[in-house]
């Protein structure tokens, strides 16, 4: 994701989101962040061949553990692997930069995202209730990237 992405992505969130949409100076502060942030943007070509971002999601890590920021995919391209593909590289960047675990929040009311991240080996640690503004608790889960047996590196 760029500063340029910023406008279209902050569409999306409210479209998205519309309950707890990050304002648009959020994502702009964010990507100020780079030494613990990292942002994507997943873009394919409509049919005048103009790019359309289709996804969106970040991760923040500051060893040993990283946090999953925000992952969207748009309605109309769910289930097509593109928020598994988005998921997938939060996590190798987590890698890259040092993260011991991975840990998310995700809606008590969002079942379609939960069984996203239990296939990808995340499990739920906590409830935090009455998280998101319009009262829906949200669960933390979390992903270890170290083995139980692989030790401290």
């Amino acid at each position: 994701m760029t500063d340029a992405d910023v406008p279209a992505v902050h569409a999306l969130e409210k479209i998205l989101f519309p309950a707890d949409a990050w304002p648009e100076r959020m994502f702009r502060d964010e990507l100020s962040q780079p030494g613990t942030r990292r942002y994507y943007v997943a873009e394919e070509r409509g049919p005048e061949g103009e790019p359309r971002i289709v996804a969106y999601a970040g991760v923040m890590c500051v060893p040993p553990i990283a946090d999953v920021q925000t992952i969207a995919v748009v309605p109309d391209r769910e289930g097509r692997g593109i928020g598994s593909a988005v998921l997938t590289e939060l996590i190798a960047e987590a890698r890259r930069r040092g993260a011991r675990d991975v840990l998310l929040e995700v809606r008590a009311d969002n079942p379609r995202a939960q069984a996203l991240y239990l296939r990808f080996g995340f499990a739920q640690i906590h409830t935090r209730r009455r998280y998101y503004r319009d009262g829906v608790d949200a669960y933390i889960m979390q992903l270890p990237l170290v083995r139980p047996e692989e030790g401290e590196q």
